[in-house]
């Protein structure tokens, strides 16, 4: 079936959405991660044949661990259906609403997009959360994963698909298009009119060449060179445990902390600490000179180590002379994501929060808090980096736009 056929069965299948209720939407859901966990050994098997492939064909244990599924993780994804089924619906919320001088009534009210297309790389969580989401704010969903987890997201919505249609929703609501070529990414970026809106999930490249060559309207998620900033009146403490979380507690992911850079006032203190610490996890550091002169052990940071996205055990470290110097270097090789201060001064994280341009600052947290479900917003569509729309993370409502109803008695201009 072409990509243009999927999209006109998902414009049929947005229209029965749409008018959907919570209740046959939320029961929807729960067929969905109920299906799942009764067929685990099914999709387990499938993960299997393309992490055998994987390894082959030399991926990285990063990219890896992002295609691996194992019980635990599926039984993970399940529940996440289950708790964005106990989420408000965004559908008919009125954002906002008043009387008119001449006695019109207007209210501003949220409706789905209608058909959402995902293009994504590797996690086949991504195609159970996307289709949830899509499902739950009354949107059809075109999904698009890489070769690298075509068995297992083939497996993913075949479960989907059968419950949807189980729940009485069309099954159409949840489709996988082809991955074995680029031309299925094409053609959904030019099924203008018929797909409502684009989100690449991804890499640079992947984010970079749907943004610039879709004709369909395009919500940018973001690479995240995410950093933490040890400020000169940081608790080392707090600072030690923050930064190993945000750059160890899971590897692969855009949350995950790229570059850590301390002030020369704590510079002395902090660095041997961490520096072991690093040592300990596995993680290479790419450091400057000021850095490489607490341990023998750290790389020669170039140009393309700060504004790298890793997404394996590196980072990149520097000493910077001020807050000033701090967020010059943010602002230089940042993407936008998420960046961390570790302070106990008031002024230093409010100039820090005032200047650094993200869709996410932390003070005194972890980078690794930027995410739908630990904002509470249940499971996300991505991490939009772009200030149209949506920034941050992309929940429910943020998959939704807006129509305006006006009612009248009879009304004339």
């Amino acid at each position: 079936m072409s990509v243009v056929e999927q999209a006109r069965r998902a414009r049929d299948a947005a229209e029965a959405l749409a008018t959907a209720t919570r209740t046959v939407k939320d029961a929807a859901l729960h067929a969905m991660a109920d299906a799942l966990v009764a067929r685990t050994a099914e999709v387990l098997a499938a993960n299997a044949a393309d992490l055998a492939a994987g390894r082959e064909a030399g991926l990285s244990a990063a990219v890896l661990d992002r295609l691996a599924l194992d019980e635990g993780r599926v039984a993970a994804i399940a529940d996440a259906l289950r708790q964005m089924a106990a989420l408000p619906d965004p559908v008919g919320e009125v954002v906002r609403g008043s009387t008119l001088p001449n006695g019109l009534e207007l209210r501003q009210v949220r409706v789905p997009f209608g058909v959402v297309g995902i293009v994504y790389e590797g996690r086949p969580n991504v195609t159970v959360d996307a289709a949830g989401i899509c499902l739950k704010s009354g949107n059809a969903a075109l999904l698009r994963g890489s070769s690298s987890a075509a068995h297992s997201n083939a497996a993913l919505v075949a479960v989907l698909r059968d419950a949807v249609s189980g729940a009485g929703l069309p099954a159409d609501a949840v489709q996988l298009l082809d991955s074995t070529t680029r031309d299925s990414v094409k053609e959904l970026m030019r099924a203008r009119g018929l797909v409502d809106v684009l989100i690449p999930r991804g890499g640079a490249s992947l984010i970079r060449a749907v943004v610039e060559e879709s004709t369909v309207p395009v919500i940018e998620t973001g690479v995240g060179n995410c950093h933490v900033y040890v400020d000169a009146a940081a608790d080392l403490g707090k600072a030690l445990a923050i930064t190993l979380n945000a750059k160890t507690q899971r590897l692969s992911t855009c949350n995950t902390a790229e570059s850590l850079l301390v002030h020369r006032d704590v510079a002395d203190a902090f660095l041997p600490a961490v520096l072991a610490a690093f040592a300990e996890a596995g993680v290479t550091v790419h450091g400057t000179p000021a850095v490489a002169a607490h341990s023998d052990a750290v790389v020669p940071a170039t140009e393309e180590d700060f504004g790298a996205e890793y997404l394996s055990a590196d980072i990149s470290v520097a000493v910077v002379d001020s807050l000033d110097a701090a967020v010059a270097h943010i602002r230089r090789y940042g993407t936008g994501h998420t960046e961390a201060i570790v302070t106990d001064s008031q002024r230093a994280a409010r100039e820090f929060v005032a200047r650094v341009d993200s869709a996410a600052v932390m003070v005194n947290a972890s980078t690794r808090f930027t995410d739908g479900g630990e904002f509470g917003f249940g499971a996300e569509i991505g991490i939009s980096t772009q200030k149209l729309h949506a920034r941050g993370p992309m929940g429910l409502p943020e998959l939704t736009s807006t129509k305006y109803v006006v009612t009248g008695d009879g009304h004339v201009r």
